[in-house]
Protein backbone atom coordinates (compact mmCIF):
# COMPACT_ATOMS: atom_id res chain seq x y z
CA UNK A 1 0.00 0.00 0.00
CA UNK A 2 2.95 2.52 0.64
CA UNK A 3 4.35 1.78 -2.98
CA UNK A 4 1.29 2.38 -4.26
CA UNK A 5 0.83 5.97 -2.58
CA UNK A 6 4.25 6.58 -2.99
CA UNK A 7 4.16 5.82 -6.98
CA UNK A 8 1.33 8.08 -7.02
CA UNK A 9 2.77 10.86 -5.34
CA UNK A 10 5.91 10.01 -6.89
CA UNK A 11 3.96 10.42 -10.91
CA UNK A 12 2.04 13.58 -9.84
CA UNK A 13 4.46 15.68 -8.60
CA UNK A 14 7.18 14.52 -10.34
CA UNK A 15 9.38 11.68 -9.70
CA UNK A 16 11.93 10.28 -7.05
CA UNK A 17 13.55 13.34 -6.69
CA UNK A 18 11.20 15.52 -6.42
CA UNK A 19 9.56 13.51 -3.32
CA UNK A 20 13.64 13.52 -1.90
CA UNK A 21 13.56 17.13 -2.27
CA UNK A 22 10.52 17.19 -0.42
CA UNK A 23 12.10 14.90 2.17
CA UNK A 24 15.28 16.81 2.56
CA UNK A 25 13.38 20.57 3.57
CA UNK A 26 10.67 19.00 5.62
CA UNK A 27 13.58 17.18 7.78
CA UNK A 28 15.64 20.22 8.03
CA UNK A 29 12.65 23.17 8.40
CA UNK A 30 11.99 20.38 11.67
CA UNK A 31 15.51 20.09 13.09
CA UNK A 32 15.63 23.99 12.84
CA UNK A 33 12.38 24.49 14.75
CA UNK A 34 12.77 22.01 16.87
CA UNK A 35 16.64 22.50 18.15
CA UNK A 36 15.30 26.63 18.23
CA UNK A 37 12.09 24.94 20.54
CA UNK A 38 14.26 22.59 22.24
CA UNK A 39 13.99 24.52 25.79
CA UNK A 40 10.83 24.75 26.24
CA UNK A 41 10.58 20.98 26.59
CA UNK A 42 11.79 17.69 26.36
CA UNK A 43 9.48 16.83 23.54
CA UNK A 44 10.80 18.82 20.63
CA UNK A 45 14.33 17.10 22.21
CA UNK A 46 12.77 14.39 20.58
CA UNK A 47 10.88 15.22 17.64
CA UNK A 48 14.92 16.92 16.77
CA UNK A 49 15.83 13.29 17.07
CA UNK A 50 13.02 12.17 14.50
CA UNK A 51 13.70 14.90 11.82
CA UNK A 52 17.68 13.85 12.23
CA UNK A 53 16.31 10.43 11.39
CA UNK A 54 14.81 12.30 8.46
CA UNK A 55 17.48 13.70 7.20
CA UNK A 56 19.70 10.21 7.39
CA UNK A 57 17.02 8.71 5.63
CA UNK A 58 17.44 11.52 2.71
CA UNK A 59 21.26 10.96 2.78
CA UNK A 60 21.04 7.24 2.14
CA UNK A 61 18.24 7.94 -0.11
CA UNK A 62 20.73 10.13 -2.04
CA UNK A 63 23.93 7.70 -1.99
CA UNK A 64 25.28 10.33 0.46
CA UNK A 65 26.06 7.88 2.39
CA UNK A 66 28.62 9.86 4.90
CA UNK A 67 25.61 12.71 5.26
CA UNK A 68 22.95 9.74 6.18
CA UNK A 69 25.76 8.32 9.22
CA UNK A 70 26.36 11.79 10.25
CA UNK A 71 22.88 12.50 10.43
CA UNK A 72 22.20 9.01 11.93
CA UNK A 73 25.02 10.00 14.86
CA UNK A 74 23.33 13.53 15.47
CA UNK A 75 19.97 11.02 15.69
CA UNK A 76 21.52 9.02 18.54
CA UNK A 77 23.00 11.76 20.65
CA UNK A 78 19.94 13.62 20.62
CA UNK A 79 17.91 10.32 21.84
CA UNK A 80 20.67 10.60 24.26
CA UNK A 81 19.75 14.33 25.12
CA UNK A 82 16.02 13.18 25.68
CA UNK A 83 16.56 10.37 27.86
CA UNK A 84 18.35 12.29 30.21
CA UNK A 85 16.26 15.26 30.31
CA UNK A 86 13.24 13.34 30.65
CA UNK A 87 15.15 11.40 33.65
CA UNK A 88 16.18 15.12 35.43
CA UNK A 89 12.51 16.09 34.82
CA UNK A 90 11.22 13.38 36.93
Amino acid sequence: AVRVIGGWISDRWGGVNTLTLVLVVVAVTLMLVCYTLEDRSNWFVLAFAGACILASVYGFLQGAWPFGVLEAVWSIVALRRWSRRRLVAL
